[in-house]
């Protein structure tokens, strides 16, 4: 299905299942939302799965960025009003995860669970936001996304998805390859202004997993276990040969810890 945003924006919509706790998947970045597929095959036997392709992914329209975690949380808000969901648990990935706190912090009373996969709080130091600007800049000015798939890819995965699971470090780069120059400097700009999370996470009471991957290259376990603390329902699920994307290298231990939160 197609929803539009508050700027006229369309925003494609993979649904999936009924029944149960309405729950929204949103794909990390350069990634799509295919990357939830295994989890969804489960899930959507007992619940409802909301897969959005976010502003200038995927299916959906390329508008003019750059794409503000508060914009793209909006447009998940958009879906959830066209498919009369008044409240959902949110389960986002890395870039996903930044969305989906936007949305707790926009609507707050709309979350029943929370979910942060490979994702973090705080938001960029200043030379983080700025690499993802000059990154920016070099994928417009070159009018590919190879640079981008040569920065992102090889941090994504863990080594031992490297020597084993070359199906997964392959389907790692076709993903990312997929989106267009315009809508990666556009998200790339966006991430670099959002702002951090921590203020929030201490009045969100609902359950909240933060699943983390243990060969994370991006995200320390250190750091995995502080954002599980800084909610008050907040629990640590730790996915012990992963890195960066454990939907992929973890399936079935990601799809365990999401049906364990939303049955909370």
């Amino acid at each position: 299905m197609q929803v539009f945003g508050n700027d006229g924006t369309r925003v494609d919509v993979r649904v999936d299942g009924s029944g149960g706790t309405a729950i929204v998947l949103i794909a990390g970045f350069p990634l799509a939302r295919d990357i939830w597929d295994v989890q969804v095959e489960t899930l959507a036997r007992t619940h409802r799965t909301i897969r959005p392709d976010l502003r200038g992914m995927g299916k959906s329209s390329v508008p003019d960025g750059p794409y503000l975690m508060e914009v793209l949380a909006a447009d998940v808000a958009a879906a959830l009003d066209a498919l009369g969901v008044e409240r959902a648990a949110i389960a986002g990935h890395s870039l996903g995860g930044y969305v989906a706190l936007a949305f707790a912090r926009m609507f707050a009373e709309r979350v029943s669970h929370l979910a942060l996969v490979c994702s973090r709080l705080a938001a960029d130091s200043p030379e983080r936001a700025a690499a993802r600007r000059e990154l920016a800049d070099r994928v417009e000015r070159d009018a590919t996304v190879r640079a981008l798939v040569d920065a992102y890819a090889p941090a994504l995965t863990a080594p031992q998805s490297v020597r084993e699971r070359p199906d997964v470090v392959a389907r790692v780069r076709e993903m990312a390859g997929r989106v267009g120059p315009n809508a990666a400097a556009s998200m790339l700009r966006g991430m670099a202004l959002r702002v951090g999370a921590d203020d929030i996470a201490g009045d969100l009471d609902v359950p909240v997993a933060v699943i983390a991957g243990a060969c994370d290259a991006l995200i320390s376990m250190e750091e995995a276990s502080a954002i599980a603390r800084a909610f008050p329902r907040g629990r640590l699920i730790v996915c012990e040969t992963s890195g960066h994307v454990p939907m992929l290298e973890e399936p079935a231990k990601v799809t365990a810890a999401l049906a364990a939160l939303i049955s909370e």
